[in-house]
C-alpha cells in the first residue's frame, strides 16, 4: 500500500477522482468472492460435502420394507416340527432348523435373533439376548404366531391403515439440520480463518492507510456470505427435493429469510472469533469451542428434546437451534410467520450482539 493521500493508496481523507468512485465495500466484497473461488477446498466443503453427507444419510435411513426376523428352532427338541410349521406361515419370520451347537453359535454371533426350544406341544422356551432390539421384536412376533396357531382369539378386532408420507422420514428431518449446520460451518470457518490468516501475514495493518472504514471490511465478509448462501441453500434444498423428495411445505419467502438470518448470524460469530485472534490455532480452538456444543445439542441429527428439561432453555437460546427449528419448521411443518417469530428474534439478537461486539473489539494488528 502507498502512503495516505496518494492516488495508488488513498488515505482516510481521500477524495476519489473520476472513475475511482467505487465504494470500498464493493471492492472488498468482490475480493472476498475471488478469494473463495480460488480455494478448491473451500468450494468442496461448502457445496460438495453436504450433498455427499445428505446422500449417505438418505440412503442409510431410506424407507424400506419391514425387516424379516430370522429365528432358529432347535431341531432336537421334542415338538420342533410343530413349532416350525406354526411359524412358517408368518411372512415376518424366517425359520431355520438348528442343532444345539449351531443354535448356540448362531445366537452368539447374531445370525439369528432368537432360538425357540419346543419342550412339548404346550410349552416353549425362548433363548435371546434382551439387549438386542431385534431379539425382543422377534420374541413378540414368534409368541404371537404360536399363540394364534394354538387357537388364541383376539377379543378386540383391529385393522391397519398403513401411512407413508413425505416429512416423516429421517432424511426429511436431517436435511434442514444439515443445511443449517453448513451455514454455520461455512460462515464461521470461511470468515474467521480468512481474517486471522490476513492478520498473521500482516496484511490487515496495511488496510489502515486505505479509505475504507472498519465496518467496510467486516461487512464485505457478510455480503460475500449472503451471495454464497443463495447458491449454497439452492443447491442443497434442490438436491433434497429431487433426489429424496424432501418437501417444502411453508413459504419460500420465509425460508429465504431464515437462511438469510442464519448466514448473517454465523458470519457475525466468525467475525467475533477473529476480531482478536492472532494465530490459526487460536481461531480454530475458539471456533470449535463455540461450534461443537451446537453440533451436539441443537437438533441437527436428532431431536434437541432428548436432552433433560433443565438444559432446554440454554439449548433453545443457541443460534443453531433457532436456525434448525425455523428451517425445519418451514420445510416440514409449513410454519407461518407468527410461529417463526421466537426463532427469528433469537437469531436477530445473536446477530446484532455478535456483530456489534466484533465491530467494537476488532483490531487490525
Amino acid at each position: 500500500m502507498s502512503a495516505p493521500g496518494s492516488r495508488e493508496g488513498p488515505g482516510i481523507g481521500w477524495n476519489p477522482r473520476p472513475g475511482e468512485s467505487e465504494s470500498p465495500l464493493i471492492q472488498l466484497t468482490r475480493t472476498r468472492f475471488r478469494e473463495f473461488l480460488r480455494e478448491p477446498e473451500a468450494v468442496f466443503w461448502t457445496f460438495v460435502f453436504p450433498l455427499l453427507l445428505a446422500s449417505g444419510l438418505g440412503l442409510a435411513f431410506r424407507s424400506r420394507p419391514n425387516d424379516v426376523a430370522k429365528v432358529g428352532v432347535l431341531s432336537t427338541a421334542p415338538a420342533a416340527s410343530l413349532v416350525r410349521d406354526a411359524l412358517a406361515g408368518d411372512s415376518s419370520l424366517t425359520v431355520v432348523m438348528l442343532d444345539d451347537t449351531s443354535a448356540t453359535t448362531a445366537l452368539r454371533i447374531g445370525t439369528v435373533a432368537l432360538v425357540v426350544v419346543a419342550l412339548d406341544s404346550q410349552r416353549v422356551e425362548y433363548r435371546l439376548d434382551r439387549a438386542r432390539t431385534e431379539a425382543r421384536t422377534a420374541r413378540f412376533l414368534v409368541d404371537d404366531a404360536l399363540q394364534r396357531a394354538r387357537g388364541r382369539a383376539n377379543p378386540v378386532a383391529v385393522t391397519e391403515a398403513l401411512v407413508s408420507e413425505r416429512g416423516s422420514r429421517y432424511i426429511d428431518f436431517v436435511l434442514p439440520g444439515l443445511l443449517a449446520m453448513n451455514l454455520m460451518g461455512s460462515g464461521m470457518w470461511g470468515i474467521g480463518f480468512s481474517i486471522v490468516d490476513a492478520r498473521r501475514k500482516k496484511l490487515l495493518k496495511r488496510f489502515v492507510a486505505t479509505p475504507m472504514r472498519r465496518y467496510h471490511y467486516l461487512a464485505s465478509f457478510l455480503l460475500m456470505r449472503l451471495g454464497l448462501m443463495v447458491i449454497e441453500v439452492s443447491v442443497i434444498s434442490a438436491f433434497g427435493r429431487f433426489a429424496f423428495g424432501v418437501p417444502m411445505r411453508g413459504s419460500v419467502v420465509a425460508f429465504a429469510v431464515a437462511c438469510l438470518l442464519g448466514a448473517l448470524v454465523f458470519g457475525s460469530l466468525g467475525l467475533l472469533v477473529a476480531s482478536r485472534a492472532r494465530t490459526i490455532e487460536a481461531a480454530s480452538g475458539l471456533m470449535n469451542l463455540i461450534m461443537l456444543p451446537m453440533w451436539v445439542a441443537s437438533g441437527v441429527f436428532f431431536s434437541a428434546g432428548n436432552f433433560p428439561d433443565a438444559v432446554q432453555p440454554f439449548i433453545q437460546a443457541l443460534p443453531l437451534t433457532a436456525v434448525v427449528d425455523s428451517v425445519r419448521g418451514i420445510m416440514i411443518q409449513g410454519l407461518g410467520w407468527a410461529a417463526l417469530a421466537p426463532e427469528f428474534a433469537i437469531i436477530a439478537a445473536w446477530l446484532v450482539l455478535s456483530f456489534g461486539i466484533a465491530l467494537r473489539f476488532f483490531r487490525w494488528r
